[in-house]
């Protein structure tokens, strides 16, 4: 077994804003950039998260996601991160960070020969994300892969397979709150600076799902163009779910405003 990294980072943390549980860095792009390959390869161990606002009403209905999350540098992740940050504190994010072009743009400013291991999907999807990368960012090393269709009496076979490879980034990508309760359990035996929960990073790679136009995700709203790809399995968490976080929202902005009083 591998000796357990710390995850606090030595600099000083950056700004973060509050909605409800979860504490979401305040960041531009180049500083989340700068940040995150700060540790690699080899600072203290990290963990990032995006949220958005599904991930972030998650973790209000469930204590234990909320909680795992604070082992996480979480960053903004779409509209419904703009709007809960500018009702509960003001002031919105300097840029909109979601993972789908924040993490190319990651690799994009990786050292040369910076080693990634991609871990989720199914087995041709991340084959195929792992060409693409590999194609798209030839400084990088793409040092192995594997599918995400595994129970935890695969465990020890993925941490050993892992820290065989030496990555200098895990990408994990199996939705939340699933891809964040896999990186909190297998960080601690796992020799890798810094590892990221990315959802359906692979699936847009790999040319699985159409990306939203540039125009859409300028302004936090690919949700709007998944949903009309897929609403019968998206339906329930663009509908009711966005009423659900707005809901709380405006319950947690009272509250601090009964607080205050």
């Amino acid at each position: 077994m591998s000796n357990e990294r710390q995850t606090e980072h030595a600099s000083r943390p950056p700004a973060q804003v509050r909605i409800g549980p979860v504490a979401v860095a305040r960041l531009t792009q180049a500083q989340a950039i700068q940040e995150l390959l700060a540790h690699v390869p080899d600072g203290p161990a990290l963990r990032v998260a995006f949220a958005n606002a599904h991930g972030l009403l998650l973790a209000m209905d469930d204590p234990k996601f909320a909680q795992t999350l604070d082992g996480f540098l979480v960053l903004n992740d779409g509209i419904g991160a703009e709007i809960g940050a500018r009702v509960l504190a003001g002031e919105g994010f300097p840029d909109n960070l979601n993972g789908t072009d924040f993490v190319p743009a990651l690799l994009a400013a990786s050292p040369s020969g910076t080693r990634v291991y991609l871990l989720g999907a199914k087995p041709e999807i991340v084959a195929r994300a792992a060409e693409e990368f590999a194609a798209a960012y030839p400084g990088i090393v793409i040092c192995g892969h594997r599918d995400g269709y595994f129970g935890p009496d695969a465990h020890a076979e993925i941490i050993a397979g892992i820290n065989a490879a030496a990555p200098d980034i895990l990408l994990v990508a199996m939705g939340n709150p699933k891809q964040e309760h896999l990186i909190e359990t297998l960080a601690p035996s796992l020799d890798v600076p810094l590892m990221l929960g990315v959802g359906a990073l692979f699936d847009f790679t790999a040319g699985e799902v159409a990306r939203a136009p540039t125009a859409m995700r300028k302004y936090g709203l690919e949700w709007v163009f998944r949903f009309l790809q897929e609403p019968k399995r998206l339906g329930g968490r663009y509908t009711l779910g966005i009423v659900r976080y707005l809901w709380k929202i405006g319950g947690l902005w009272i509250s601090s405003r009964f607080a205050r009083s």
